[in-house]
Formats: structure tokens, sequence, C-alpha cells
């Protein structure tokens, strides 16, 4: 059998070693992948090959712009091209510029042409690098690894973007208001910002959005799924922010703490809605009439005044109300609930206001003269 491997023995150097304990040694070497990186296994036909590739690792062949390790000198002087700005190369068909010759496979979108299968799942592309890329989804490969915390990645510049992590670099600056960004794909959804640009449309609603992601959140209003399941009590919701605010009900966690009074709240939408008790503000105002309210579901239920909508109906005579309250209050009326107990004689009553009025039978208090 055949066993050849690279060994690092310095802090650029790298050893290559070929041992063999069989006859067949130059047959084998002729039908096996029998250089192999020390880094990350990645295993090579050619020596030559393999000392290409271990420039990754070693990032001698270091784009100075953005980072990027290239497996050569050479192809970091084409890669670098990407940064100049210059385009000699146009499409025929939609007249895009390139600056790499070999981004003309782009015509391959006009036409649909995908001559690379995968075998496992058939999925086509358009090149042959996409196909290689692709083949780790099946494979699980990871041969990028970091050198850091050696979390490991099935692309190189998923190890580039997230080296930026360890380093903290960001080489990707806002033109307009000079925020930074370690991936270019997020300075690109950033500057939506800036031309308003929303290209991902609800196709059921017409909303749009900056972001595919938010696109696929806000799908779940229309299909009503909740992936999102408490493993305390399997109640189940729509988004992540409310599965961590609702496991505060369980924790009792209240993080968000009013400055004025002290009280603590499980939500700082909570929280904020509360400090409206301390500054008096009421932004949300009636269209009809002007009153104002702290709250949006205080106007909710002031709005019924003027619509004369009662949505809670009573399930045994069918009375309906405005709000949810009079309604359980109503409910009285057919279970004979007495929840308010006179503290003197332990007379109950269904009402408070029943109650205020008895207590008066104790104190002697006649406020009516």
């Amino acid at each position: 059998m055949l066993s050849c491997a690279v060994h690092h023995t310095g802090e650029s150097s790298f050893e290559v070693k070929i041992e063999a304990d069989s006859s067949d040694h130059s047959r084998l070497h002729a039908q096996e992948n029998q250089y192999s990186c020390s880094q990350c296994q990645k295993r090579f036909s050619a020596r030559d090959a393999l000392r290409m590739h271990i420039n990754m690792h070693t990032m001698k062949c270091k784009c100075t712009e953005c980072g990027r390790c290239c497996q050569s000198s050479s192809c970091l002087a084409v890669h670098r091209q990407s940064h100049s700005g210059d385009k000699p190369f146009e499409c025929t068909v939609c007249g895009k510029r390139f600056a790499l010759s070999a981004s003309l496979v782009h015509s391959r979108i006009h036409h649909g042409e995908k001559p690379y299968k995968c075998q496992v799942c058939n999925k086509s592309f358009n090149v042959s690098g996409s196909l290689s890329h692709h083949m780790r989804v099946h494979t699980g490969e990871k041969p990028y690894k970091c050198s850091v915390c050696n979390k490991a990645f099935a692309w190189s510049t998923d190890l580039n973007n997230h080296i930026r992590v360890h380093t903290g670099e960001k080489p990707y600056k806002c033109s307009v208001c000079n925020k930074a960004f370690a991936r270019s794909t997020d300075l690109n959804t950033h500057m939506r910002v800036h031309t308003g640009e929303k290209p991902y449309n609800c196709s059921l609603c017409n909303k749009a959005f900056t972001r595919s992601t938010d696109l696929n959140t806000h799908m779940r209003v229309h299909t009503r799924e909740k992936p999102y399941k408490c493993s305390v009590c399997n109640k189940a919701f729509t988004w992540s922010t409310d599965l961590n605010n609702h496991m505060r009900v369980h924790t009792g966690e209240k993080p968000y703490k009013c400055s004025v009074c002290n009280k603590a709240f499980t939500r700082s939408t909570d929280r904020n809605t509360h400090m409206r008790t301390h500054t008096g503000e009421k932004p949300h105002k009636c269209s009809v009439c002007n009153k104002a309210f702290m709250n949006s579901p205080q106007l909710n239920r002031h709005m019924r005044v003027h619509t004369g909508e009662k949505p809670h109906k009573c399930s045994v005579c069918y009375k309906a109300f405005t709000q949810s309250t009079n309604l359980n209050t109503h409910m009285r009326v057919h279970t004979r609930e007495k929840p308010y107990k006179c503290s003197v004689c332990n007379k109950a009553f269904m009402y408070s206001a029943t109650l205020n009025t008895h207590m008066r039978v104790h104190t002697g208090e006649k406020p009516y003269k």
C-alpha cells in the first residue's frame, strides 16, 4: 500500500514524504491521489498541485485588497483584476462586462446551458467548478480549516469570511455612510438602505423586502408556519425572537428594567410602553375624535365606540361586547361565580362595584347626602 503525506516543517515550509510497501508502487501512483495535505487532508495526484494548494493555508498569495488567498502568484494576479475595475471582456448577448475571459461562460445563463450534472441528485451547473463545490453537499467534505479555532468550511470563500471574525477586518466600506462590512454581500444588502431597493416581493401580498431572508420570514404570515417550538411546554412560534421572549415565562427572567420605578419586563417593547406612564406620552391618536392613547391596543378598543363593532360574543346567550373584559364579567351571570368576598362577613359578590357598595354597611359611610 502507498502512503504519502505533506508535513509542516516550519512557519511557511512543507515537506512531502512518500512511502511505499508494494512492488506495484508506480502503478498505484498512476491511479491514486498520493499527495495529501497535512492541514486539511485533501489529496492530489501531482506534487505541484499540492504545493499550489498549500498556499491557501500559508496565505502566501493573499490579496491585500480583500484578504482572499490564491493558489499561486499567477492566480493572484488574475484575481487582482477584479479590484482594478478593468473589464475588457463583454458578453455578446447582454453587454455585461467581465475582468476575466473565463467569466464569459456567463453566456450559458442566456442559453440555459448547464452541461455539468451531479450524479447524485441530477442538479446541473453552468461551470465545472460549481459542480465540484456542490459535491461537498453530498460528501460533507470541509477541506478549509480555520487555523485559529479549527472550524472547517466547504469553500475557501467561507473560510476567508470567517477569518475576519478573529481579525476584525472589515474591508468593504459603504461609499455613502462609511459603514464597513466583513463580506461584500453584506455591503450589497446594506446599500439598499440608501437606494430604497427592495428586490424580494411576496407573491401573495406584493409586500417587498431588501433581503431574501426577510421575505422567507414574512411568508410565515401566510403559511401560518411556526418552526420555533418551546422545549418546556411545546408552544410554537413564527419567529425566533418570540420564542426567546416566551422562554422568560419559564425562567422568570426580566432583563428590561424601568429606569424610573425599577419595574422589570420580559420584553423591551413592554418596557418602552410602560415608560409612557411616567412620561404621559400618548402617541396613538383616534382619527375620528382625536382622543389619544398610550398604546395601540387601547386605541383599537376605543375605535369600536365609533364602528359599533362587538367582537366578543357570549357562547350562552350570544350577547356581544366591545371588550373581552366585559364579556368575562358578563359570564358570571351564567356561571354564578362570585369572586369578590367581603373581608368582614365573607359575603360574596359577582362584581367589585357591588362589594364596594356593600362595605359601607360595615364602615357606615354615606357618600350620597
